[in-house]
């Protein structure tokens, strides 16, 4: 019989031009200061956007919870498990219900029993309309750029965002918002790539 895992981590991104590092290092920190050793602990890593239901290390994840070798799955932030709030609420109840402890280490809470499920549907609810908000955001200012007549689109056959397009787009006088926008990554690494320097 499969010895229990007890912890598990579970870390997401959603493209693989962003990193788990980050991620990694906090959960690193808060596993440190309650007494669990890190190599101990059982992780779970997806490059994957957080309204694909069916993610591969999730899936896996889910299958070891099933087989009751996890007690307690220790998340970054609840919207790494899902964006969509129904899919979220449902995966952590089922969780809670079984009598897994979910803890996310930025909010940071603890969820177990019934009111830990109250909680996570407040806040799935609140990550599912901030992804709304930015997916807005982005619509309207690719919009604004292709009214002044600097967005183009992405050339055929890119696929990935590269500091050298986010420079590209610079050179036409997009902000970073709407460089963010055209590449479909956060502002953040739109930021870093244009601070990236020239090849």
């Amino acid at each position: 019989m499969p010895k229990p895992t007890t912890v598990a981590v579970y870390l997401r991104v959603s493209t693989a031009d962003q990193s788990h590092d980050s991620q990694r290092s906090e959960v690193i920190a808060w596993l440190e200061r309650q007494a669990i050793d890190p190599a101990r602990v059982a992780w779970y890593v997806d490059t994957e956007s957080g309204r694909v239901a069916s993610r591969k290390e999730l899936d896996r994840l889910k299958t070891d919870v099933e087989g009751r070798q996890v007690k307690t799955v220790v998340v970054y932030k609840l919207d790494r498990l899902a964006r969509d709030m129904l899919d979220g609420m449902e995966l952590v109840g089922t969780w809670c219900k079984a009598g897994v402890r979910v803890a996310s280490v930025t909010q940071p809470i603890d969820l177990s029993g019934t009111v830990g499920r109250v909680i996570a549907a407040v806040l799935f609810g609140f990550a599912e309309i901030e992804w709304t908000d930015r997916k807005e955001r982005q619509a309207a200012g690719i919009a604004v750029a292709k009214s002044r007549g600097v967005y183009k689109g992405a050339k055929p056959g890119y696929r990935k965002a590269k500091p050298a397009r986010a420079a590209a787009l610079r050179a036409q006088g997009l902000t970073v918002p709407e460089i963010s926008a055209a590449l479909e990554v956060s502002e953040r690494t739109a930021a870093r790539y244009l601070a990236a320097p020239a090849d």
